[in-house]
């Protein structure tokens, strides 16, 4: 059902940008996931950061792979141009699209199954190149389409919905980001949205590869063993039908703490993450520290939240291909393919 519009009247008061677009002239289509899924906060955070931006749609294009997270560029920017790829592809995808056209805001949203897992390797690509683009991970440690298993961004030892407990060191997306060289490099949670909109801002403002490490809660892979109300013990017992689920409505959360402080939040499944935002005099610019500071925090317990990293002397993709300034599929055919008398005067300058 996602490609149900939402209604086009509005409030004819509503607050316009300097190119005369409301909010709501930057949506999508009415969401389709679970009530309560951080991912839509995230979509909201993006439909405000473009809307603060005085962002033309036609000038972005989104870009996804496949899971819960690669749904949601149906939710926002709906007359943007967009891509949505086969698990795992989506920066090899952004990489040709933006050599063809570098003129376009590339917005990439992927999950922690597809960047961490099947698209690890496309990932760290895409990072080393220095790709122009923002790639913003929809983080719930989870596979949400398959039934919740646990992802590569789970944490060692933290406990499933069936008891069962991860064995498995998990990959920290930011770290690895800034070890790979991005220029950019940020983490939040959704329901922050006073920190998320500013960082989402910076990003499509920053020239190069900005990464965005999302924690985005999963409502729905909260049920627990024993419970004759679960999705394990309804599989077990019923005669299928349908192949109809029901997830039960759940509050999105919300939070708001102090620069340099640090919060406790709780899941809809009861367990905790401790969340740290940066103190005000933190200097992203240094990668070492950065990678202490993560490190350190996460010894403690902590997830660190905020710009974590930010290399404003690194050049973007294009400049490092020495491409032309002017999109490639804007080029006239004699351009793209010199002749053979050009061809001969380049094989030569090269023996």
């Amino acid at each position: 059902m996602s490609y149900l519009a939402k209604p086009k009247f509005h409030h004819p008061n509503l607050p316009r940008n300097d190119l005369g677009l409301t909010r709501r002239d930057y949506e999508g289509s009415m969401s389709t996931l679970c009530a309560g899924c951080g991912h839509d906060s995230v979509s909201a955070a993006i439909v405000e950061a473009c809307f603060e931006l005085n962002l033309p749609a036609h000038k972005v294009a989104k870009m996804s792979g496949i899971g819960c997270s690669s749904k949601t560029p149906t939710y926002f920017l709906s007359k943007s141009h967009g891509f949505n790829s086969v698990h795992g592809r989506m920066p090899s995808i952004a990489t040709g699209a933006n050599v063809a056209n570098n003129e376009l805001k590339y917005i990439g949203v992927s999950g922690d199954g597809d960047t961490a897992s099947i698209g690890f390797g496309q990932f760290a690509h895409a990072v080393r190149r220095q790709v122009d683009m923002r790639y913003i991970v929809e983080n719930n440690g989870t596979y949400g389409l398959t039934k919740g298993q646990f992802s590569a961004t789970n944490d060692r030892e933290s406990v499933g919905r069936k008891g069962q407990e991860n064995a498995f060191e998990c990959i920290d997306l930011a770290a690895m980001a800034i070890q790979l060289g991005a220029s950019f490099v940020g983490r939040g949670f959704s329901g922050d949205k006073d920190q998320l909109v500013p960082m989402i801002k910076a990003a499509i403002s920053h020239k190069g590869f900005a990464f965005i490490d999302v924690i985005s809660p999963c409502v729905t892979f909260n049920n627990h063993v024993g419970s004759t109300k679960s999705f394990e013990f309804v599989r077990d017992n019923e005669h299928t039908l349908t192949a109809t689920d029901y997830v039960p409505t759940k509050e999105e959360i919300k939070i708001e703490y102090e620069t340099g402080t640090t919060i406790d939040v709780m899941l809809h499944d009861d367990s905790h993450v401790r969340l740290r935002k940066l103190d005000a005099d933190y200097n992203p610019s240094d990668a070492a520290a950065a990678m202490q500071h993560i490190m350190r925090y996460q010894e403690q317990g902590e997830i660190a939240t905020g710009l974590l990293y930010l290399n404003v002397n690194d050049t973007e993709l294009k400049e490092k291909m020495h491409l032309v300034d002017a999109p490639l599929n804007a080029l006239p055919f004699s351009q793209l393919r010199p002749g053979a008398d050009d061809l001969e005067k380049i094989n030569s300058s090269l023996r």
